[in-house]
């Protein structure tokens, strides 16, 4: 007797701003990783911004449209992903709050949130990937960012797959969970206290005497990134996506 094909379950991907206009083999590093986990990956082309520096700026009237075109755009995947635990964070926690109260989108708000994952958190805790087929020569470094962290509970998972990549040595920098003074529109009104978050941060890079900078977040990376190029910094830059999708040959954040 032949036995059913097993539906493969259907991802969309939310791309992020910064990954569309700044590093979009992060992109296709995330849907790599996806298929790798037995899934089908689509990406809504009516997706725009999650809608956070609006929501950061309360700005709420337009939050909230973003927020509408975002659950339409996605409702009829079984899950939707984004390779940034920023982002991951305004989807998931915030926008049922947004939609309080109001019976034509509460429901449907709190539906879409349920299902939305964090790149590599969606691969270790939902789809139980244990390991990939990667390989990186080098001492590497990872910082976790704030929204990750604190929202979504992310900080093993990336370890975890860094763990099972050929040739990499994991070494951890100081305080790799205290923020580096990027925080979206915070480093534009205060960049003095931003600038001297990200300073503290790069020594610790320095100290852990890591090659490789490596984050889930693309706004905490180039900030990162920045200030150790000014710094004249030799440390390479990457989202980990593309380490553990083994998509390392396009130059680093910053680099040529």
């Amino acid at each position: 007797m032949t036995q059913p094909i097993e539906k493969k379950p259907r991802v969309g991907l939310f791309v992020t701003c910064l990954v569309d206009l700044f590093r979009p083999t992060v992109g296709f590093a995330a849907i790599k990783l996806i298929e790798d986990a037995g899934c089908t990956v689509d990406v809504p082309r009516a997706q725009t911004c999650c809608g956070q520096p609006a929501y950061n700026s309360g700005d709420r009237a337009d939050t909230r449209a973003i927020a509408e075109n975002t659950i339409e755009a996605f409702e009829d995947f079984d899950y939707v992903v984004a390779p940034s635990g920023s982002c991951a964070g305004m989807l998931k926690k915030h926008y049922p709050g947004l939609f309080k109260g109001d019976a034509k989108w509460e429901a449907r708000a709190q539906a879409f949130s349920a299902k939305v994952h964090e790149l590599v958190s969606f691969l270790v805790d939902v789809r139980g990937m244990r390991g990939v087929d990667a390989r990186l020569e080098a001492a590497v470094t990872y910082h976790d960012s704030c929204s990750g962290l604190r929202e979504l509970d992310i900080k093993q998972q990336p370890r975890a797959l860094l763990a099972s990549v050929a040739g990499v040595k994991l070494v951890e920098m100081q305080d790799p969970d205290v923020c580096c003074g990027f925080g979206g529109t915070f480093c534009v009104k205060y960049p003095d206290i931003s600038n001297s978050i990200v300073e503290t941060k790069t020594k610790s890079i320095a100290a852990s005497g890591a090659s490789t900078l490596l984050a889930g977040d693309l706004g905490c990376l180039m900030n990162m990134a920045g200030k150790l190029k000014r710094e004249g910094s030799k440390v390479e830059v990457r989202h980990v996506a593309e380490v553990l999708a083994g998509m390392t040959q396009t130059p680093p954040i910053g680099g040529r």
